[in-house]
């Protein structure tokens, strides 16, 4: 049997981290950490090497989640998908630039699956466009 993807959660209210954790639980995702700043993000990103990272873009603490999800692209090459439930459009602008989706608040299960479903098959093609450059 395959291991399950993992993710980690980047949500600063308790509320909307632990609801999402469930549904991600409940629909046989691993969740490897739940963390509130983007600071923390970055270290449990390098630590648990996850297959995506679902990011809140607004965080408290010195970075904000694009910030954030911009460090683990480049530096970690670990997508990012972001979430929001209000946002300016500049903020909307710079999270959409490089990101595999932006996902709204009030979770949509059929969105987010479909957000996550996504993000990881382009990250396996990634991975085997990767492999096979490696190989030649």
């Amino acid at each position: 049997m395959a291991t399950p993807p993992t993710i980690v959660i980047v949500e600063d209210e308790c509320i909307a981290a632990e609801d999402i954790r469930r549904r991600l639980v409940s629909w046989g995702y691993r969740v490897a950490a739940v963390v509130a700043t983007g600071e923390d993000a970055i270290r449990s990103t390098e630590k648990a090497q996850p297959d995506l990272v679902l990011m809140d873009i607004r965080l408290k603490g010195k970075m904000d989640g694009v910030e954030a999800g911009e460090c683990i692209r480049t530096r970690l090459h670990v997508p990012v998908i972001y979430t929001t439930a209000n946002s300016d459009n500049e903020t909307l602008l710079r999270a959409g630039v490089d990101s595999l989706g932006i996902v709204t608040k009030p979770y949509d299960d059929v969105e987010i699956r479909t957000a996550i479903e996504h993000a990881l098959a382009l990250r396996e093609v990634e991975l085997r466009l990767l492999r096979t450059s490696l190989a030649v």
